[in-house]
């Protein structure tokens, strides 16, 4: 039986947060957090709109689903991004005790695998690729655009 709820679905939904952020002439990274195939927390970059460096999608998604949970800790839950997190995203996501990372798109420049790869917590699992190339090809775009 075909699974609705699948790793796909959700990071279309994490997709639609990076277009919004594009819209918003934000970097286009976006984030869901999943729990009990539910999405509990949607967002998207928002360094430009709060001139904070910190305002990263991951970021915001963590803080928007520990206020919904009431508590620090995602245990239960899946992140998913668009863009493999960087390493102060992946140490708040490792504080978290988050279960799961999916991400779309590597990034070989400021991704975490290259800087921190063990900073997560140890029983969290990470799956990359998904939709890599919807995910690569929005970031282009923007970038594209901004030269």
């Amino acid at each position: 039986m075909i699974d609705p709820f699948d790793d796909e679905y959700f990071m279309k939904r994490a997709l639609a947060e990076a277009e919004l952020a594009f819209s918003e002439g934000e970097i286009p990274v976006g984030a869901v957090v999943v729990c009990r195939n539910q999405i509990i927390a949607r967002a998207h970059n928002l360094t430009e709109m709060l001139n904070d460096v910190t305002a990263h999608a991951e970021m915001q998604a963590i803080t928007a689903a520990s206020n919904l949970l009431g508590g620090k800790y995602l245990t239960g839950c899946t992140l998913y991004v668009t863009l493999e997190p960087c390493s102060m995203c992946a140490g708040a996501l490792g504080w978290s005790q988050i279960d799961r990372i999916v991400y779309g798109s590597g990034d070989p420049k400021r991704g975490f695998l290259k800087f921190a790869p063990d900073v997560l917590h140890p029983k969290t699992e990470i799956l990359g690729g998904i939709l890599q190339n919807e995910c690569t090809l929005l970031l282009k775009k923007f970038f594209e655009e901004r030269r």
